[in-house]
């Protein structure tokens, strides 16, 4: 039986209380540490525990599992001092992975100094996800894999439905590999298939490859 991951989430504002909330419906064990006592009362029959606390304060931190959790999710707003005191204080007290919700890309750059691993900005990351999904709808999913390879879902194109993987020669056209097909209505899921395999405007492409050759086979119709 696998492990159920452990999850510390400081701040429960709407991104870190929206994130603790999610990983524990998740099967995930959340501790959520906030000092606004409403924002703690209102997560405490959700969370493994719930903690009023000031998470600047290495005492505070000092009782809880760092070392042990699989990650610190720092969501600490207004300045950024509260997010680089908590951050210097759990990377100190041996956190594994820490990630921050960053303000400004001054803060990211401090964040990392100090040894954050992720710093997200949930907006920006957002917006460019929607015009993503607006520019080319047939992107189901895009997952980034380094900074120049990605993975991503693609709906068949109706121009390749009834033609082979070889018909429509991806790999020579656009330099990527498909490495899955799903079945979107059976969610049967084939991988790694091979020239022979036939395409259908109801599956869904599983697709590596670097981001301009990504953006290439986007724009296929």
């Amino acid at each position: 039986m696998p492990q159920v991951k452990h999850f510390i989430v400081l701040g429960l504002g709407t991104f870190g209380g929206t994130l603790a909330r999610k990983l524990s419906e998740n099967g995930c064990r959340v501790t959520g540490v906030d000092l606004k006592k409403e924002l703690v009362e209102e997560l405490k029959d959700v969370l493994f525990e719930a903690v009023i606390a000031d998470a600047t304060e290495r005492a505070s931190l000092e009782q809880l599992s760092i070392p042990k959790a699989d990650a610190v999710v720092i969501s600490l707003g207004g300045t950024i001092i509260p997010s680089l005191l908590a951050a210097l204080h759990v990377k100190e007290l041996k956190a594994r992975r820490i990630i921050v919700k960053g303000l400004n890309q001054e803060h990211a750059r401090l964040l990392k100094h100090l040894g954050v691993e992720r710093v997200i900005f949930p907006e920006i990351e957002v917006a460019i996800e929607l015009a993503d999904r607006m520019t080319w709808p047939n992107v189901l999913d895009f997952l980034p894999i380094d900074p120049d390879y990605s993975l991503v879902e693609i709906a068949v194109p109706d121009s390749w439905s009834e033609q082979t993987l070889s018909d429509v020669a991806i790999r020579s056209k656009f330099d990527v590999w498909v490495i899955g097909v799903k079945d979107a209505l059976s969610g049967e899921l084939k991988l790694f298939p091979d020239g022979r395999f036939q395409l259908t405007s109801s599956q869904i492409l599983l697709v590596i490859g670097r981001k301009k050759d990504l953006d290439r086979l986007r724009d296929v119709e």
